[in-house]
């Protein structure tokens, strides 16, 4: 699976959520299906993620602004929740 086209492939044809307290808030409303957080994502975010029992949590090789990239935005992503995978086979990744 090439994660950068999976991820493309899920934010333009799912519902994917961009941003700390965007995510926190949809983990909270038991929407996100696996968050994804980069490398230099800060510890204080990485220590809450813990907290979530059934939470899949997948560290992308890079950092916030790779990660930004890999998304197609032109900011940093420090992290981001799959609410709908779409076409994508993102998901895949809970299995590996």
């Amino acid at each position: 699976m090439d994660f950068n086209a999976s991820l493309r492939r899920a934010i333009k044809t799912g519902n994917v959520i961009l941003g700390q307290h965007n995510t926190q808030k949809n983990i909270k409303d038991g929407k996100a299906q696996i968050v994804v957080i980069a490398q230099n994502c800060p510890e204080k975010f990485r220590t809450q993620l813990k907290s979530y029992q059934n939470l899949f949590v997948h560290t992308f090789e890079g950092s916030s602004v790779a990660l930004g990239k890999a998304c197609g935005k032109p900011f940093m992503v420090s992290t981001l929740a799959v609410v709908d995978p779409g076409e994508s086979d993102i998901l895949s990744l809970k299995r590996a």
